[in-house]
């Protein structure tokens, strides 16, 4: 894969103060799910968490830094089974445009160094492009109470 399948960035502008944005972003794993924000259950043992999903299944996420309300990053293991397996890296970063806006950027690098031939990686790098677009506007729509939304 070339570097330029590398590197997904994204971000939105959401009416919600950064401290409102925070609550969400700093939770590992809320963006998997089906196409709306679902409550998961987690297990936490020191800086991994397992995230259940009821329709996706098991997701190991290792924190690795959260500066409260500006920075959140997690590293997404491909195999939940393995703290040691490949991963990518997930950055989440809140500007506060004002008191009530604020602008969230996502992050997400290392698909390079995931498993499998070059066709698979590819295929998680756009499946991922697309679910970026789709958690964005999920969590601009959940943190501006249902409002119409469009990604940037």
């Amino acid at each position: 894969m070339t570097s330029e399948l590398d590197r997904i960035e994204r971000q939105i502008t959401i009416d919600a103060p950064a401290t409102r944005v925070w609550e969400l972003v700093a939770e590992p794993g809320w963006y998997i799910n089906e196409k709306q924000l679902t409550e998961h259950r987690l297990e936490r043992d020191g800086d991994l968490t397992v995230v259940h999903d009821p329709v996706h299944g098991a997701f190991t996420f290792r924190t690795v830094a959260l500066d409260e309300p500006n920075y959140a990053a997690f590293r997404w293991l491909s195999d939940h089974t393995d703290p040691d397996s490949p991963s990518t890296l997930v950055e989440f970063r809140l500007d506060a445009v004002s008191d009530t806006s604020t602008v969230l950027s996502v992050t997400e690098t290392g698909f390079d160094s995931l498993p499998g031939d070059s066709a698979e990686r590819r295929a998680q790098y756009e499946g991922n492009v697309e679910g970026w677009a789709i958690e964005l506007d999920l969590a601009k729509a959940h943190l501006e109470k249902g409002k119409t939304v469009a990604a940037h």
